[in-house]
């Protein structure tokens, strides 16, 4: 297998941190990129971080693992825990795979053999769009977008919300033609006014959709669940 996997490692305790680094060395598919026994740290650095795999203990000061994943949206996340009872949190988070203490080789192999069929199958597809915006041409990458909503200043433009919490404008696009190009499966309307990001959702009920990402005053940024599009989100929810 010529891919390697970069990979980032993560557990506030030193001699797991070294122990899970001794594995990992084993597994020829991964590249490790940094080791870190501080989940804020890591997640302060994140933006200057090159990776696609993030190996992580959960329970931890400051900042749990679980929180940790939900805040690197398009990452593959592998947990390694000496606690059963995060699983079906994990899974819920698309965890590529839950591992308990203690690691063995053998079982670690597995999880990286399903993280690296899941990077291939996400290498292999169309990760982006081309499209104008008011300071020139951009890539737009589908793992990137939070939501997509009409511009305040011009109903013919859309304004992008990104997961590090910027915003981009495009100019003169319709909802129709973003849809066409969008992944079917990974976005859907829900409202006249925006599109969101199927893994941008945190919770949602009938009407309301709140997302992981926080506002100016670091409440749930909040999305109307319109009647009009409520059973094709049902559908993409899985409901």
């Amino acid at each position: 297998m010529n891919t390697k996997l970069k990979c980032l490692l993560l557990d506030d305790e030193l001699p797991g941190l070294t122990y899970l680094k001794m594995l990992c060395e084993q597994i020829p598919e991964l590249e490790i990129v940094k080791t870190c026994n501080d989940p804020e740290k890591l997640l302060s650095d994140f933006s200057n971080l090159d990776f696609d795999l993030l190996i992580s203990d959960i329970e931890m000061p400051g900042i749990d693992g679980l929180h940790l994943a939900e805040k690197l949206q398009d990452k593959l996340v592998i947990f390694c825990t000496a606690y059963k009872e995060y699983a079906a949190e994990a899974f819920n988070i698309d965890a590529v795979d839950y591992i308990t203490k203690p690691v063995k080789l053998e079982r670690l192999q597995k999880a990286i053999a399903k993280a690296m069929e899941r990077f291939e199958k996400s290498d292999s597809s169309k990760k982006f769009i081309q499209l104008n915006t008011d300071k020139g041409k951009t890539l737009l990458y589908f793992n990137k977008i939070q939501y997509i909503k009409t511009a305040l200043s011009d109903s013919r433009d859309k304004t992008v919300l990104l997961t590090d919490g910027s915003f981009l404008n495009l100019k003169n696009v319709k909802f129709d033609t973003l849809l066409q190009e969008l992944p079917e499966s990974d976005f859907c309307r829900v409202n006249k006014k925006e599109i969101v990001a199927v893994r941008a959702i945190k919770f949602f009920n009938h009407n309301e959709i709140a997302l992981h990402h926080l506002d100016e005053n670091n409440k749930n940024t909040t999305l109307i669940l319109s009647e009009t599009y409520r059973s094709e989100f049902l559908k993409k929810v899985k409901i």
